[in-house]
């Protein structure tokens, strides 16, 4: 069961990561989300993204990720401040109750391979901005370096599902993960 839309946008905080800070999306977001999230391989990998990317996309993703009643908070991983991109990925926390929640995230193709998705998902456990008792996440199982952040974040696996994907069109299996956090 998925909760009503409640009025967090002051409860959205910027949290710091090693080499980049997690903060809210802004509108300015828009060409540098649209430059990576048009790359198939990105798309890919993630339930939600499609592709090709159509016109107006991104900006519709943002107005929803920034109107107070949104039911998901999405950050940018910004690494402007350690000399890198303003976006080099997403991450993202949906409330699933009131002691649950579901993390998602991608990185950028320039940053694959590069620790700022572990460094990202650990900086957001770390910070547990819901107060969740545990989180949950997914990952297409021909996605294992996603996987491998998962567990390097102390998400342990507990079994398989599928789910949709809009830029494959088609069911793909996963591999669920679940971190304690109390």
């Amino acid at each position: 069961m998925k909760l009503a839309p409640v009025d967090q946008k002051a409860a959205q905080p910027v949290i710091e990561a090693p080499r980049a800070v997690l903060r809210p999306l802004r509108r300015s977001d828009a060409g540098l989300i649209s430059l990576h999230t048009a790359d198939e391989r990105v798309a890919r990998m993630t339930t939600s993204i499609p592709h090709p990317l159509p016109p107006g996309a991104t900006e519709a993703f943002i107005a929803r990720a920034t109107d107070p009643k949104r039911v998901e908070d999405i950050w940018a991983m910004d690494g402007s401040a350690q000399g890198g991109a303003e976006v080099m990925g997403l991450i993202s926390l949906e409330r699933l109750d009131p002691n649950q929640a579901e993390i998602g995230y991608w990185v950028a193709p320039p940053y694959w391979n590069t620790g700022h998705a572990s460094e990202a998902v650990a900086a957001m456990v770390a910070a547990n901005p819901f107060g969740s008792a545990t989180m949950f996440a997914s990952v297409f199982q021909d996605n294992a370096a996603s996987a491998r952040v998962l567990v390097n974040c102390g998400f342990d696996y507990i079994g398989d599902a599928e789910a949709f994907s809009v830029a494959r069109n088609a069911t793909v299996p996963t591999w669920t993960y679940l971190r304690r956090m109390v």
